[in-house]
């Protein structure tokens, strides 16, 4: 079994010479190792005189995990001895031996924050921060309290607790000396989200309730930012206020109408008239038998009788066709 306990080297001038038959034993204690089944064995270093019956064999130990350390074999032989025995192993950290810090109780490890959901933290013994609830503790509005009542917790914050948690919310982030409360317009005993807290402590601290500043936490009544209850905007703050432009809106604007020019006839040789139209108006159709055909057109436009029709809606060439018709003898 490897043992790691701390055994100190005595050496006093008395002890300088160590009997043969301690020094001797180089051998013997090389073998005690072997025998032990660990293994790492490395060079000898040397041996140191306990007493008069009593010397220590150092070996380096080549163990991973384990550089700088040494391998210590302590023997023994009594005065009238003719050779020596072995007393104890042990695997020792040498001067360059990588080691664990000092240990330190688990209650001066625990720092602020550490404590985490599920986590039970109870106080010190005899924390100074506390003390029994039948003692007066400094606090008028508490001892009062009690004293009525008869009745109390069975500890109490002290005044020295108290003490230490003014001056820790003091140099806080809701002190009276951060940044933020330096920039503000007033300071939180002023304003109407300072909730103070009971007792002694009141004087200097309360809760903020304000959901959009430090709310829930404990602020310093010196303490402030820009969320004070009084704060007003100044005059004329925000954007100008305008109609609101809508940018998909769209203009509708009707285009003028160009005027319509009357139609002009041409009078061809054997008298058919042709008439020359707006660009826009659609093309009549003609058939080849039309295109072929050199007889003037006879025909008047029939009109409904039931619905007279003017004669600005009469063509040009049934215009003179009904002229024509009503000049020729029955």
């Amino acid at each position: 079994m490897r043992q790691t306990e701390c055994v100190s080297f005595v050496s006093s001038p008395e002890l300088d010479s160590i009997r043969p038959v301690l020094a001797d034993a180089v051998d013997l204690a090389r073998q005690a190792l072997l025998d032990l089944g660990e293994g790492g064995i490395g060079e000898y270093l040397g041996v140191t005189a306990e007493d008069a019956s009593a010397a220590t064999h150092r070996f380096a130990s080549d163990l991973e995990g384990y550089r700088g350390w040494q391998w210590a074999v302590v023997v023994a032989a009594p005065e009238d001895a003719d050779h020596a025995t072995v007393s104890e192993l042990v695997l020792l950290p040498g001067p360059d031996a990588l080691v664990a810090p000092t240990w330190v109780p688990w209650d001066e490890r625990i720092r602020p924050g550490d404590l985490g959901p599920g986590d039970l933290l109870s106080p010190r013994q005899d924390d100074p921060r506390l003390v029994p609830g039948y003692v007066e503790s400094g606090d008028p509005a508490i001892d009062e309290v009690a004293g009525e009542i008869g009745l109390g917790r069975s500890k109490v914050i002290s005044l020295e607790g108290r003490l230490d948690a003014a001056q820790r919310w003091h140099d806080g982030d809701f002190g009276p000396d951060t940044e933020m409360a330096k920039a503000a317009p007033s300071t939180c005993g002023l304003c109407g989200f300072y909730l103070p807290i009971a007792g002694s402590m009141s004087a200097a601290f309360g809760v903020c309730g304000n959901e959009f500043a430090a709310d829930g936490h404990v602020v310093h009544a010196e303490y402030g930012c820009g969320a004070h209850s009084d704060t007003e905007l100044p005059t004329g703050a925000g954007s100008p206020q305008f109609e609101p432009y809508d940018d998909a809106a769209l203009d509708v604007i009707a285009s003028p109408v160009a005027p319509v020019e009357p139609a002009a006839v041409a009078e061809t040789t054997d008298g058919v008239e042709t008439a020359d139209t707006d660009e826009a108006a659609p093309e009549a159709s003609v058939t080849p038998q039309e295109t072929a055909s050199e007889e003037p057109a006879d025909e008047v436009v029939a009109v409904d009788e039931a619905e007279p029709v003017a004669d600005d809606a009469l063509t040009t060439t049934d215009r003179a066709a009904q002229e024509e018709a009503s000049a020729s003898p029955s």
